[in-house]
């Protein structure tokens, strides 16, 4: 039996969709009696105490899980390298989720090109210090090379599926078993809705298969009523 979480980037309820969820409670406790996944993407911008997660752990059902973005401190400002301080204190931090941690999404620059032994040492150390599993977003060309895909099998580590997709040169290629979608919104990033006939393709490529499904779409309120949606079509 398959299992896919879908969840949007936050865990913000738009008005249209506020009747669908109960009265009471926090918003995150709300949203978690509906959904199963949430990714958390302040923690790219700056970072939460531990206490903060366990917060977040405490007001969510035990099925529930989180996806944490690795901060940018590590991915943009250090560019995967001498990171290890940095990466320990994001690992002290999130690890706070406990089980209810299910992925880290590593999300690079644009401009970021492969350095396997970088990415390699990096991925090796998340693995380490998280029991949970790794997503890698990137978006430089030089990261969906036969190199890449191989190192990102080696490390057990999912490449995202970007829509729209940036720096992908052909056809989107699987490094494993497990799906971590990030649905961005088209033709207008992070505001567009997407249509039902694609959330049916959505559906239909889901439907033998495990992971996530995150909503990006979240600036004008499209993220959640398509994540709702999308969770009819696959259940």
């Amino acid at each position: 039996m398959t299992h896919t979480r879908i969840g949007c980037a936050s865990w913000s309820i738009d008005r249209a969709s506020s009747p669908q969820f109960a009265a009471d409670g926090s918003h995150l406790q709300r949203y978690a009696r509906v959904m199963n996944a949430v990714e958390i993407n302040s923690s790219f911008y700056r970072p939460h105490q531990a206490s903060t997660y366990e917060r977040w752990a405490a007001d969510v059902p035990d099925d529930f899980r989180f996806s944490v973005k690795l901060p940018r401190s590590i991915s943009h400002d250090r560019r995967l390298q001498q990171v290890d301080e940095l990466l320990e204190r994001f690992a002290g931090e999130a690890g706070a989720l406990g089980a209810k941690l299910g992925c880290v999404l590593v999300q690079l620059p644009p401009s970021l090109v492969l350095d396997a032994a970088a990415a390699g040492a990096l991925f090796g150390r998340t693995a380490s210090l998280l029991d949970c599993g790794i997503a890698c977003e990137a978006r430089h060309h030089s990261w969906f090379t036969a190199e890449a895909t191989a190192l990102l099998r080696a490390h057990g580590v999912t490449r995202v599926i970007a829509d729209p997709p940036a720096g992908q040169p052909g056809p989107y290629v699987a490094t494993g078993d497990t799906v971590y979608a990030r649905l961005h919104g088209s033709p207008r990033m992070y505001y567009s809705s997407y249509t039902d006939e694609y959330l049916d393709s959505v559906a239909a490529y889901l439907a033998d298969k495990d992971g996530w499904v995150i909503f990006d779409n979240t600036a004008a309120g499209a993220a959640l009523p398509n994540a709702l949606a999308l969770m009819k079509k696959t259940t």
